[in-house]
């Protein structure tokens, strides 16, 4: 049962002398609450803003609202008014809140049609997409977006709003609607429930995080640089074809979660919000510190009443209008932090609580965390920090965040520091085994060995890391290759020891778990436009003659163990073995016991291993012939415990045969 929040931080020694600044996070957050909703209101009540502001049919008419304080006139034109400025299409002021009005009979819109804002303020005029709209679309010949009237004559109709149970221990399937089809070009919501659904199905996975949900102008931004926070991204489909592949994820048992991006926005100015109605003050930092030089994006001024409203009910709207189950938080290192988290190397403590904390930052990621979790207790929240914040997944009353889980950023370091910089010969089993079992007592942690940011252009994927220029080469099924058999080893061996020990849950992205053998590179001026590596090559994976599907075939067969014994979010990691010379490693959980050779050529026989005592038969292994290795183990073996006194402590052990570079998983069937 997932139980966020599982240790307060007044009970960490390390934090005693930081307990006055936790407390100050805590008393920051509530002040901030009291200040958004008067003590009147709930937060789920306050966080409405898309329902009032934006476009909306309402009793027979259309009700238009945007906030744009420094705008001295705004006028709404599009189709209708065959895009000229009309006074029957021009907004009344409100009482000096910035809000400005119209209202407008049925027949001045219909649905389909394009429309802009067009602004003016002092000094200036400009076209605008309005900050709340849900439709934005993108014309195929300019490039041009538009908003859209978005009012269907029928409404969605769902079928399962949600899974049929909540996800207690999240296997996540990272996924990008665009990329995820074979075809050169950009996927679609129906062609992902067609064709990828019944894959992450089969594979086990029981969550699906979506990538580049909200709209974006720029395709290669990876869906990180949002414009349109309200739009479901139209290159891939309309909103209702969205609803109906998160419905068809719900009927499968799948939760679907989406990147949510409320660490900065897009510069574009005609798409997004910057200099909305002028200023660039109005949703960001004025200066300096509204820019995001790294990533070339706009901050938000999270002090602002105002931001605060507009993204608090940004996260509240994809669960009511698309029944998503929750959200991983791009960028929580660069909310966090007054640097943005960029050249710091948070070596102690006093590095999370120097006055470097954007406590406005702090206190907004705590109230949508809240929030989230009013609108629908069983959500699922992820916070992506390479920071190492104490705090993310404990309680605002404790002077945290409220996050369900927090990214363990440090697993895939290490795996790509021990295939990039160490030789196989010197791997530190015991630095291996603390990062992948390390995290603090009151986190819970999302467990992986790559992501999508180690496949973008300019790195490489671990399988890339590990066989490099041989992926052309070597992996037809009869090609004899000592690089590729060590790839292939190595990564059944990395993906396996990282979901053993993964304490709350696991992350893939799609098409690594077969190896996929290319980088992500978006179409660009760069690369002549081309979506050849925008997509995922199945044809590959599905390939009985190439070795792509040993990779996956071993994966589906490992999440789907991991799934059925219920390992993951139950008993903690038990080690049981670190051998530094013998390359060897082991631990215990769930009636479960991994071991691991990771020696490049030393094979071990009668190989002690402490254990639970009991019998053991063998369920899983990496040498197995259906998942390429080489067939050296016995696969219908039964190992029973003895007793083994070292001299100081009774011990209970088994002897087991473990080959160089292999991993396997035996199961406890009975006791002794």
């Amino acid at each position: 049962m997932r139980s966020p929040h599982l240790t307060k931080l007044s009970t960490d020694p390390w934090l005693e002398p930081f307990l006055d600044k936790l407390k100050q996070r805590a008393d920051h957050t509530q002040y901030v609450a009291d200040r958004l909703t008067g003590s009147k209101q709930t937060l789920n009540e306050f966080a409405n803003a898309h329902e009032y502001y934006g476009l909306h049919f309402r009793n027979e008419k259309w009700v238009f609202r945007e906030w744009a304080p420094n705008a001295t006139a705004i006028y709404l034109i599009g189709d209708f008014s065959n895009w000229e400025q009309h006074e029957s299409y021009a907004m009344h002021y409100g009482d000096g809140d910035g809000v400005w009005e119209i209202e407008l009979p049925s027949e001045k819109m219909a649905h389909g049609q394009l429309y802009k804002l067009k602004l003016y303020w002092p000094g200036g005029e400009g076209e605008r997409l309005p900050a709340y709209t849900r439709r934005a679309v993108q014309d195929l010949e300019t490039h041009i977006f538009c908003a859209q009237v978005w009012h269907p004559a029928t409404a969605y109709q769902w079928t399962f709003p949600e899974p049929a149970k909540p996800i207690d221990a999240p296997l996540i399937y990272e996924s990008h609607i665009g990329m995820a089809q074979e075809e050169e070009k950009v996927g679609s919501y129906l062609e992902y429930k067609e064709k990828i659904l019944p894959r992450v199905v089969a594979m086990g996975y029981n969550t699906i995080q979506f990538m580049g949900i909200m709209e974006h102008p720029y395709y290669g931004s990876f869906g990180y640089h949002v414009s349109n926070f309200f739009a479901a991204s139209s290159r891939f489909g309309t909103p209702e074809e969205l609803k109906e592949l998160i419905n068809a994820c719900h009927e499968a048992g799948l939760a679907v979660i989406m990147d949510l991006v409320h660490s900065h926005a897009v510069k574009n100015e005609k798409e997004g919000l910057s200099c909305f109605d002028g200023t660039l003050y109005q949703y960001f930092h004025d200066g300096d510190r509204g820019d995001h030089e790294a990533w070339d994006s706009r901050c938000f001024d999270y002090e602002k009443p105002e931001v605060l409203h507009f993204l608090l009910s940004n996260a509240r709207y994809w669960l009511d209008e698309f029944n998503f189950d929750g959200y991983r938080f791009d960028g929580v290192t660069s909310m966090l932090y007054h640097h943005r988290g960029l050249g710091t190397a948070f070596t102690d403590y006093a590095c999370y609580f120097d006055g470097s904390t954007d406590l406005d930052a702090l206190a907004y990621l705590a109230l949508a965390n809240q929030l989230i979790h009013e609108v629908r207790p069983a959500a699922i929240t992820i916070a992506e920090d390479v920071s190492g914040m104490p705090g993310l997944v404990a309680a605002a009353t404790d002077g945290g965040c409220g996050f369900d889980y927090r990214l363990s950023m440090g697993v895939p370091d290490t795996w790509f520091k021990l295939v990039n910089d160490t030789a196989d010969e010197e791997w530190s089993m015991g630095w291996l085994f603390h990062e992948l079992s390390n995290h603090r007592a009151d986190e819970q942690v999302i467990s992986y060995v790559e992501s999508h940011d180690q496949a973008l252009v300019g790195g490489k994927t671990f399988i890339f890391e590990l066989i490099d220029s041989a992926m052309y080469d070597g992996m037809h099924r009869d090609d004899k290759n000592l690089k590729v058999d060590r790839g292939l080893a190595l990564h059944k061996m990395a993906r396996l020891a990282t979901l053993g020990a993964a304490a709350h849950g696991y992350l893939n992205f799609m098409g690594n778990e077969f190896g996929h053998p290319e980088w992500i590179d978006f179409p660009r001026e760069g690369n002549g436009w081309s979506y050849q590596y925008a997509r995922r090559q199945w044809n590959l994976r599905d390939n009985p003659e190439l070795k792509f599907h040993f990779l996956a075939d071993f994966d589906q067969a490992m999440v789907n163990l991991i799934r059925e014994c219920d390992v993951v979010g139950n008993d903690p990691v038990q080690l049981r073995l670190i051998n530094e010379g013998d390359k060897t490693m082991a631990f215990e959980r769930a009636g479960l016991l991994f071991c691991f050779n990771f020696h490049p050529n030393k094979s071990f026989s009668n190989y002690p291993v402490d254990a639970t005592p009991g019998t053991y038969d063998l369920i899983l292994h990496t040498d197995a012939p259906e998942f390429g290795g080489h067939d050296s183990i016995q696969d219908e073996h039964t190992f029973e415990t003895f007793d083994f006194n070292d001299g100081e402590h009774d011990r209970h052990q088994i002897n087991i045969y473990i080959p160089a570079r292999t991993g396997f998983v035996l199961k406890r069937v009975s006791a002794v």
